[in-house]
């Protein structure tokens, strides 16, 4: 069982940035691998990033390539999304999440947080 709680979000205007943070208990959250996604007003919840349980093999949804960076501290058992350039579009509530297998579907993922708002303004 892991349990998860987001955090970090916030208003921040367009080419600020803001950095996320995933707390997680459990004994077993390096065994995971995690997961950032988001969900705009009338829209479907969609993938941002993800990482494997050692932080070796990253993957990012194309619009965020280059500007978000997931990382993670197994000690800690904390996941982060660092999230630079912030365009309007990036408004969403942000989840993190956790599945046994490495992918960008949400339909994978075990375990997921509360959501936090992430506002960008213009």
């Amino acid at each position: 069982q892991v349990q998860l709680v987001e955090s970090g979000g916030g208003l921040v205007q367009a080419g600020g940035s803001l950095r996320l943070s995933c707390a997680a208990s459990g004994r077993t959250f390096s065994s995971y691998a995690m997961g950032w996604f988001r969900q705009a007003p009338g829209k479907e919840r969609e993938f941002v990033a993800t990482i494997d349980w050692s932080g070796g093999r990253l993957f990012y949804e194309d619009s965020v390539k280059g500007r978000f960076t997931i990382s993670r501290d197994n000690a800690k058992k904390t996941v982060y999304l660092q999230m630079n350039s912030l365009k309007p579009e990036d408004t969403a509530v942000y989840y993190c999440a956790a599945a046994t297998l490495l992918s960008g579907s949400p339909r994978t993922y075990d375990y997921w947080g509360q959501g936090t708002q992430v506002t960008v303004s213009s």
